[in-house]
């Protein structure tokens, strides 16, 4: 069972969070409501762990097709619900930039897959109520 270990390390909210392998997450609150910019914000978080959920699945099925992906990278941005608390992620966007010799075709089946069916992290936000939408972006490589 995983297990998670957070310590308040730095002001009133900044805390580490460590696994049980000892990777370790700085986390904070913004200054306007007290935070020191020691760390990512929680719910931020959620959405860098949607991104590396997706990007293991979508290199892996990619891998598996024999696609060669010489690069990878996201942008994920998202909204969140306005004037009420807890204020949920309503919609989020992502972009897929991949490089290299990729089938466009089969790097959006990739990211279909994942986002529908293997990552647990984007069905964890759609069951919470949030939309997520995506592109899929091949460039060549050089």
């Amino acid at each position: 069972m995983p297990q998670i270990e957070l310590v308040r390390v730095s002001g009133d909210y900044g805390f580490e969070a460590k696994d049980e392998y000892g990777h370790s997450v700085k986390m904070d609150s913004s200054p306007e409501s007290g935070g020191q910019n020691y760390g990512v914000r929680p719910m931020q978080m959620l959405l860098m762990g949607l991104g590396g959920c997706s990007a293991i699945d979508v290199i892996s099925i990619l891998k598996k097709q024999r696609q060669e992906v010489l690069d990878y990278s996201m942008k994920i941005n998202g909204d969140r619900e306005a004037g009420v608390e807890p204020s949920l992620w309503q919609n989020i966007t992502i972009e897929f930039h991949l490089k290299g010799n990729i089938d466009e075709d089969k790097a959006k089946r990739a990211v279909e897959l994942s986002l529908h069916k293997y990552c647990s992290v984007a069905a964890t936000l759609e069951k919470a109520g949030a939309e997520i939408s995506w592109k899929v972006f091949i460039h060549p490589a050089v």
